[in-house]
């Protein structure tokens, strides 16, 4: 399928990726270092693959910050947060905003329902601010309610200063 717009965080990939390289590496490297030291308990091979396993795992849950995206085609918008991806319509999708304080945008829904779009991150400043025209020129495109609330409009110049 072919993506009109395709999104993905950029530092805190970044930070997640560097994470999990420094925490694979402490623990090899403590592994290796406690079974040639004298610390008064016998490691074995067998804890040294327990301790590199371990930190096997705790980079794969810092990698799992790597993964959020922001999908949109003219069939809909594909979210994926950390855990997870959801499908939105554009008939559901009211828009998509920036609130203030917030580390993320999301995808305004009927009812005063929302979903996450961690894809867009806060610290991503400019990137952010592109990212979220784009959306809306997108859902101007293809959504049936494509007229923007107040609420929107005011966002798209308050994301313009993110911290």
């Amino acid at each position: 399928m072919s993506w009109e717009l395709e999104v993905r965080p950029r530092k805190s990939t970044r930070y997640a990726i560097g994470s999990a390289l420094f925490l694979v590496v402490s623990f090899v490297t403590v592994a290796i270092l406690l079974r040639h030291s004298d610390t008064g308990v016998y490691f074995r091979p067998a804890d040294q693959a327990a301790m590199i396993l371990l930190g096997c795992a705790l980079a794969g849950g810092a990698l799992l910050l790597a993964r959020p995206r922001l999908r949109v085609s003219a069939k809909g918008v594909w979210v994926r947060n950390v855990f997870g991806e959801k499908f939105v319509d554009w008939d559901l999708a009211k828009g998509l905003s920036f609130p203030d304080g917030s580390a993320w945008a999301r995808i305004e829904l009927p009812d005063d329902e929302y979903i996450p779009v961690m894809a867009i991150q806060a610290n991503d400043r400019a990137y952010a601010v592109d990212s979220i025209r784009r959306f809306r020129a997108l859902g101007q495109k293809y959504a049936t309610s494509a007229e923007p609330t107040a609420e929107q409009a005011n966002d798209v110049t308050a994301s313009t200063d993110l911290p």
